[in-house]
């Protein structure tokens, strides 16, 4: 693989285009970092027995909201960003940044922060040794998604942490070879046609796998292993890709008009709900909830980025205020559970479901806190060992020798 170079833009592109999409992506991710808090708020807060799940507030319409899961979302935006490289370069020519490179980059990205957390939170539930060290190891080498005991332990939204890793490895791997079957064929519709089909088949692979295991195998939900690995969720990250390929093959043409624009995003907000409100635990709904909302969060973004003109939606999401989130996000998403369960533990969170509102308010509060001081102490200076490589992935020369006279 060689060294990336940037793709001109489109022409009739504004400049200020991937700067303006960058916002759009930064209040994405703050939205779905706090709808992840207030999930798991709602969570601690339903009672579960041999009747079913009793959530603190007795309204059905609140629970679809708060119990809308937006990992998809995640898993959408993330292989959006790293797949456009490769689909530039597949569908218009062009080249991608060594694998080495890449993965050294996503490494300081989400190592030093997670390594820590992992460290802190297992150490502080496991006071004597030698602990519960399968769950440590489990968590270290990102394999706790396979274990059906400790796949939810010590940090539980991570799981989906070990099928990011595993995109990651995926993704240095099908891109390179994507890009060379491209080289070969002469006509552009002939190289997003092949794209797309692969996009399509990695979408199509866990559908049939969620069939046959619920279908049958009469497989439980709670089979966490069979429902949550990578062999039923890859398809957040296959629509992801497939998004990539859509707005490299679009480039600026059939690109939305605003009222277009936002009538998809109310479209797809509603279905997003609709989804949630009716999925009842082993219907069809529940069944195919995840690649369903997959392709509504593809849908969503895809409107909120290729249009003519910006609307009052993106307005929203470039707030500051939910771009400032967006930016520690990754800490949130880290922290906020034993930020809450710390709380729980103390006594600092009001006891029963009147207490849930104060509840929601305090955990948003001390977990975006953490967060913040997370980032500035942990992220950002993580994030400047990205200047060890230069552009070419070799280690920067920070003291050249002086050229001779």
């Amino acid at each position: 693989m060689t060294t990336a170079t940037a793709a001109p833009a489109p022409a009739g592109a504004p400049a200020a285009a991937p700067r303006r999409r960058a916002g759009d992506l930064d209040g994405f991710r703050g939205l779905a970092a706090l709808s992840t808090v207030a999930f798991h708020v709602w969570q601690q807060y339903t009672a579960y027995d041999a009747q079913g799940a009793h959530p603190p507030v007795a309204n059905p319409y609140l629970d679809a909201a708060l119990s809308l899961e937006v990992i998809d979302l995640f898993f959408v935006l993330s292989a959006f960003l790293l797949a456009r490289s490769y689909a530039r370069a597949a569908i218009d020519g062009g080249s991608t940044r060594p694998a080495r490179t890449f993965l050294f980059r996503r490494a300081i990205r989400i190592l030093p922060l997670y390594v820590i957390a992992v460290l802190v939170v297992w150490a502080t539930r496991n006071p004597t040794l030698p602990g519960n060290w399968p769950d440590l190891l489990e968590h270290l080498t990102f394999t706790h998604v396979f274990d059906q005991e400790r796949i939810f332990y010590t940090l539980g939204p991570t799981w989906s942490l070990s099928l990011e890793v595993l995109f990651y490895f995926v993704l240095v791997g099908l891109g390179p070879l994507a890009v060379r079957a491209c080289r070969r064929l002469h006509r552009r519709g002939s190289r997003i046609a092949l794209c797309a089909a692969g996009c399509l088949f990695l979408y199509a692979a866990p559908l049939v796998w969620i069939t046959v295991a619920h279908y049958v195998l009469r497989i439980p939900h709670t089979d966490w292993v069979v429902y949550f690995g990578p062999q039923a969720r890859f398809g957040g990250f296959a629509a992801g890709m497939g998004l990539a390929v859509a707005l490299t093959a679009l480039g600026d043409r059939a690109r939305l008009t605003p009222r277009t624009a936002l009538t998809l995003t109310a479209l797809t907000l509603a279905g997003l709900f609709v989804l949630s409100h009716r999925s009842e635990a082993e219907s069809f709904t529940f069944t195919y909830y995840h690649p369903m909302a997959t392709a509504l969060w593809t849908l969503l973004v895809f409107g909120t980025l290729h249009l003519r003109r910006r609307t009052v939606w993106n307005r929203f999401l470039t707030a500051r205020w939910l771009t400032a989130v967006g930016l520690v996000s990754y800490s949130l998403f880290i922290w906020h559970e034993p930020v809450m369960l710390l709380l729980h533990n103390a006594g600092l969170l009001p006891q029963g479901p009147v207490g849930f509102p104060w509840a929601l308010l305090i955990v948003f509060v001390a977990a975006l806190l953490a967060a913040t001081a997370s980032y500035w102490l942990i992220e950002y200076p993580a994030g400047l060992l990205g200047r060890l490589k230069d552009g070419h992935g070799r280690s920067r020369d920070f003291y050249p020798e002086p050229a001779l006279p």
